[in-house]
């Protein structure tokens, strides 16, 4: 599958902002939402071909999220980046079973970004 539409969840503009020039730079179309309520529902109207989802926010934390879309028949097999602070082995196991098919944590590496988003290719 070509990954050509990406939505970034965060609640950070600065990070938001960051990750879509990096994205951008290199050929992606780049949607944004600043809560997982927000992600979750651009998900089901816009229709990604992957989610880059921070975990902590307000309401809904991105671990929810991923879960929520990982459950949803129509978002299921969208796949899910987890990319946050959270950088303990607990987290990244917790994150990962909540239905993410990577997990990085910030900052993040450009290159480290593009292989996770190629693995997925």
């Amino acid at each position: 599958m070509a990954i050509k539409k990406v939505l970034v969840v965060d609640d950070s503009p600065t990070e938001r902002f960051v990750m879509t020039e990096l994205l951008k730079k290199h050929g992606y179309h780049v949607l944004v939402a600043d809560t997982g309520e927000d992600g979750i529902a651009k998900v089901k109207t816009e229709h990604p071909d992957l989610v880059i989802m921070d975990v902590i926010m307000p309401g809904t934390n991105g671990f929810q999220a991923t879960r929520n879309l990982k459950r949803d028949d129509g978002a299921k097999n969208i796949p899910v980046i987890i990319c946050t602070s959270k950088s303990q082995e607990t987290d990244k196991i917790w994150g990962l079973r909540q239905g993410a098919d990577n997990y990085l944590t910030k900052p993040v590496k450009e290159r480290e970004l593009l292989a996770a988003i190629a693995a997925l290719e």
